[in-house]
Order: C-alpha cells, then sequence, then structure tokens
C-alpha cells in the first residue's frame, strides 16, 4: 500500500509517532481484510490503547472527547434508538436536549451511521468520542439489561435466523397439549439470551428447569455462569421454543433428540448450533454448543503452541502420509486444532474428506460428512467410502472402535495423511489406547506420526493482572528451578471490568511428541505408557504440566489455572 492512502486518523497517528508507518499500513491491509474498520482493527491488534485512539481521534475530526467512566447510564435515552442500529453501528445515545440528541462514538471516520439514527429519530445528532473498549462494554450492559427483562423485550437481529434440520426424517409436530410455542415474549426472550451469549463469546448455552426454579448459564472460557434466571413456568415454553427453531419433535418430552439452527449475524457472518435436549425430574434442560466458524480461522499463531511445538506440528501436517492424533477431555479445543490444520492444508491441489458427528463448522473446499449410525453410516463406514474416493487428507471426528481405528492406520499406511482424535489424558497413554481398543502395536508404530495432548486454560487479563507473593520454596514445589526463583514474577488474578474474575480469554496447553523410533521400538515390545512417558522425558519432550508452567513463567496463566485444568 503506498503511503499517500494514508489519510486522516491513520495519518495522524504516523505523524505524531505514536506507530510506525509500516504497522499503521498492515493493520489498515488488515481492517480491509476482515471487514472491520479501522479503529477495530487497532483495537483488536492491541498495538494502540483505547484513550490514545480516542484522544487522537478527537484531536483529528475536532470532536468532543468525553470519559464514559463519568456518565450515570440510567440517564441514557436508550429507548430513543433502535437496538439494531445501536448494534449495527456501535453508537450510544447519551444525552437528550431540545431537538438534539448528544451520541457517543469510538470511531470519527463512521459518521453514516449518525445520519441514519438522526433519520429515524427525527432530531438533530451531535457525535461525542469515547474510547472503543467503554463503549462496546457500556452497548452491551445497557441492552441487556434493557432487554434481559421478560417484559418489554425488543426485537433482536436474531429474528431473520435461518433454521435448518439435523435429519431430513425428523419433523416438526404440532403439540395441542403443549405451549403455546408462537408466543412472542417467548420468541424475544430466547432470541435475546442466544445473541447475547454470541455476544459474550460463550461457547455453550444451558436452559436448566428445577422443582421451584429456572435458570440459564452460559459456559464462557470454560466456567459456567448464570446470567438469568426467568420464572419456571417458563421453563416448558423455553424448551418447545428452541425445539422448533432446531426442527425437533415438540410432542416428544421422553426421550432424549438432537438438532441444528442456524444464525446469520451479518452478510458474512453465520454462526451455527449444536441443541441437545435430555428429559429431567422437573422438565426438559436444553443445551446449545456455539458452532462459531471464525474460531477456526485464529491461525496456528493464535493457539498458544510454543516456537519448538509449532515446528513440530506444522512438519507432521505436511507429510504426505501417516497419522496425527489430537486427544485430551470434551471441551479441550480438539477440533479447533483440527480444522486449524485443515485451514492450513486446504489447498485446490489437495483431496480433504472429514468424517464428523456432526460437523461442527463449514469449511469451503472440504468434503464433510456427517455420520449417521441410524442411517447406517459409521466412521468406519465413512472411511470406506473416502478410501474409494482417491483422497489426499482424511480427517475423523473420533476414533471410537476398533474397526475405526484399523482402516484409519491403514490409510495413514498406504499414502494419506490421516487427522483424528481420542480422549485421553495424555500423548504417552493415545498409544496404549489404541492398543487397549485392538490395533496390532507393529501398525500404530508405523501409521503414528505425531501425538498432541491439549487443554485449555484461561488467560490472565493483561490489564489487571498483579505480581503473586509466592514464596520461593513454594515456587520451587510447583516445578520451577531453583535458580531462577530469584527474578521470577507469578501472577494472579485480579478481575476488572474488561474481563472475567482476572481472566480474559483461553490459551492452549500442549503436550507435542513425535514418535521417534526409540518409541516405536516400546510399542512394538508391548511396552505401556509409563515407559513412553519416561522416553518422551528423555529426548526432552513437556508434559502437560511443564508446558503450562513456562506459560505460568510468561504471565499468561496463573498456578491457580494451571491447577484447575491440569492434575500433576
Amino acid at each position: 500500500m503506498p503511503n499517500t492512502v494514508l489519510s486522516g486518523l491513520a495519518r495522524k497517528i504516523v505523524d505524531l509517532g505514536v506507530l510506525d508507518e509500516q504497522v499503521v499500513v498492515k493493520t489498515c491491509q488488515a481492517a480491509g481484510e476482515q471487514e472491520v474498520t479501522f479503529v477495530e482493527q487497532l483495537v483488536a491488534a492491541e498495538t494502540i490503547d483505547c484513550l490514545t485512539i480516542a484522544t487522537i481521534s478527537s484531536q483529528e475530526f475536532g470532536i468532543p472527547l468525553f470519559d464514559l467512566g463519568a456518565m450515570d447510564f440510567e440517564l441514557c435515552p436508550i429507548s430513543l434508538v433502535d437496538e439494531k442500529l445501536i448494534r449495527r453501528h456501535k453508537t450510544l445515545p447519551l444525552y437528550k436536549r431540545g431537538s438534539i440528541l448528544y451520541v457517543a462514538i469510538s470511531d470519527p471516520a463512521h459518521l453514516q451511521g449518525l445520519d441514519e439514527i438522526k433519520f429515524h429519530v427525527g432530531m438533530n445528532v451531535e457525535p461525542v468520542l469515547v474510547e472503543h473498549d467503554k463503549l462496546t462494554k457500556a452497548i452491551t450492559d445497557l441492552i441487556e439489561a434493557e432487554t434481559t427483562r421478560h417484559e418489554g423485550l425488543d426485537d433482536t437481529d436474531l429474528d431473520d435466523i435461518d433454521f435448518s434440520e439435523q435429519d431430513d426424517d425428523l419433523q416438526s409436530a404440532s403439540d395441542e397439549d403443549g405451549p403455546d410455542v408462537d408466543d412472542t415474549p417467548i420468541v424475544r426472550f430466547v432470541n435475546k439470551v442466544i445473541l447475547d451469549a454470541v455476544n459474550k463469546g460463550a461457547s455453550d448455552l444451558h436452559f436448566e428447569p428445577y422443582e421451584h426454579t429456572y435458570r440459564v448459564r452460559f459456559r464462557i472460557d470454560g466456567i459456567l455462569q448464570e446470567i438469568t434466571s426467568p420464572p419456571s413456568t417458563l421453563a416448558k415454553k423455553i424448551a418447545a421454543r428452541i425445539k422448533v427453531m432446531s426442527r425437533l419433535d415438540i410432542s416428544e418430552r421422553r426421550v432424549p433428540q438432537d438438532g441444528r439452527m442456524k444464525m446469520k449475524l451479518s452478510r458474512n457472518r453465520v454462526i451455527d448450533f449444536r441443541v441437545s435436549t435430555c428429559p429431567t425430574l422437573f422438565g426438559e434442560k436444553v443445551v446449545m454448543r456455539i458452532l462459531d466458524p471464525t474460531s477456526a480461522q485464529l491461525g496456528i499463531d493464535a493457539l498458544g503452541y510454543d516456537e519448538e511445538q509449532k515446528r513440530l506440528f506444522l512438519e507432521a501436517i505436511h507429510r504426505p502420509y501417516g497419522m496425527v492424533l489430537v486427544t485430551g477431555p470434551t471441551g479441550s479445543g480438539k477440533t479447533v486444532s483440527l480444522y486449524t490444520a485443515l485451514n492450513i492444508l486446504n489447498t485446490q491441489d489437495r483431496n480433504i474428506s472429514t468424517a464428523e458427528d456432526p460437523a461442527e463448522i463449514n469449511l469451503p473446499g472440504i468434503n464433510q460428512v456427517n455420520v449417521n449410525p441410524k442411517a447406517g453410516l459409521t466412521f468406519a463406514g465413512a472411511l470406506k467410502s473416502f478410501l474409494r474416493q482417491d483422497p489426499d487428507i482424511i480427517m475423523i471426528g473420533e476414533i471410537r472402535d476398533l474397526e475405526t481405528g484399523e482402516i484409519a492406520v491403514k490409510a495413514a499406511q498406504t499414502g494419506h495423511l490421516v487427522l483424528s482424535t481420542l480422549h485421553t489424558n495424555d500423548a504417552p497413554k493415545t498409544l496404549t489406547r489404541l492398543v487397549n481398543m485392538g490395533v496390532a502395536p507393529f501398525n500404530i508404530a508405523s501409521a503414528v506420526n505425531l501425538i498432541i495432548a491439549q487443554r485449555l486454560g484461561r488467560r490472565l487479563c493483561s490489564h489487571c493482572k498483579e505480581p503473586a507473593d509466592i514464596p520461593h520454596q513454594a515456587l520451587i514445589e510447583e516445578g520451577f528451578r531453583p535458580d531462577e526463583v530469584d527474578k521470577l514474577v507469578i501472577y494472579k488474578a485480579v478481575g476488572c471490568d474488561k474481563c472475567t474474575g482476572g481472566y480474559k480469554g483461553r490459551v492452549g496447553i500442549y503436550q507435542v511428541m513425535p514418535i521417534s523410533e526409540a518409541m516405536s521400538k516400546i510399542i512394538m515390545e508391548n511396552g505401556n505408557s509409563i515407559q513412553l512417558a519416561e522416553q518422551a522425558k528423555k529426548e526432552g519432550i513437556p508434559d502437560l504440566y511443564q508446558s503450562g508452567l513456562e506459560k505460568v513463567r510468561q504471565g499468561i496463566l496463573s498456578l491457580e489455572e494451571l491447577h484447575r485444568v491440569i492434575v500433576d
């Protein structure tokens, strides 16, 4: 991008020497590629703080600067502007004086939104510059406070959800004796809760009926948090509404059901939901898993591998044949790791097929198959079909049985790259798990190239984390070297308005174990996981706990979080 293209805020930032011109140019390019504004990209990249952006914007565009921290939000006339306009243009009405409405903005280059607000409210609109992070939080908090109450809920963008069926043979049924699923307040309430979950970055939603109460919880950064507690009398209506959205049978409440639904947030962003219902003592519990395709496009650098682990990972997935296994408990990020690999490998000269239960994220250019045991389509059946379709790369959602394991191993031995997952605690146990499943040891030794064991830990908030006062002896007992504890700074979670309990986002903790000749020999001699772990240690491969300690050293994890996700 030529230098002359920089103008406005971008040029001002360079002229003031706040950022190097090359960094600003790259930010502009990234904003164009991501289809976001320059200010949003600056904030996302964390190359400059929000207050500095707002101050420079105020000087450049002559718009007054205001600190939202000094605002009494109860006085905001938020009802004057439609919620859709507030969300779409990231603006917030602050104060009404006569025929003038003062509106908070964080990006002065995005003034067309003010024109639309002016048209809808029939008043003159004056912009006020505020910090981007404070504005985003204020909008979320105010709209949530305004609309999570059951009465008076406004329509949201979820009214335009495009729903799709999970199974063609599962039809929605009418229920004359059941709840009125078209009850408008219920529709709005469910839509609002789902949209809040997406905006808060939740991975799962839990709708839980009890004898006298009902609660809705979100899983955010791996931890469940109660969000709202509507009246328990609404339990049947809420469950019925979600079942209608997911094309499930609303007349069947005695057995579990699985379905899917889709939400279109914008022209370029669609989010899928996997829905599961389960009959409990006091009604149906509904759990919704949010399947956001953007999570598969983070790139390997965002996953948390150190340089050596990253090198081993990339080297293994670029081999023409062999097997790469990712292991860990449910919710440890295995799917994201596999999809990241598929994104890297997804080129026009490769034929890639996946068998999943179900396919969580749609990836253009990859042939994705949902296994359907009821119809006779199992993982093993899908694999056999793939091998007749000239594949280069095969991804199996999970190796669950001997037949699937044997076919996968044979595919890896006959010129195909196979990616899959297993549920084991660490990398060495994965190999013995395959043996216990019935796969011949010599086949395992010749097929498996790399095993990745992983967990997800909550990342310390960079804005509020503080050094923790931990005795040197305690640090040594944790596994740190005696020669490093004097200079070591360990951080603890504090909590601020930018995070949740001192944590913001998650980071992967990995054990990346390539299968060496010595390990292959142990496998073929029917060695156990303890022998494999000892060999991995001899070869300098850190286990999960040691990898976690390295992230503690870097100030990314707290010791408390490391102990929560990894039992040493």
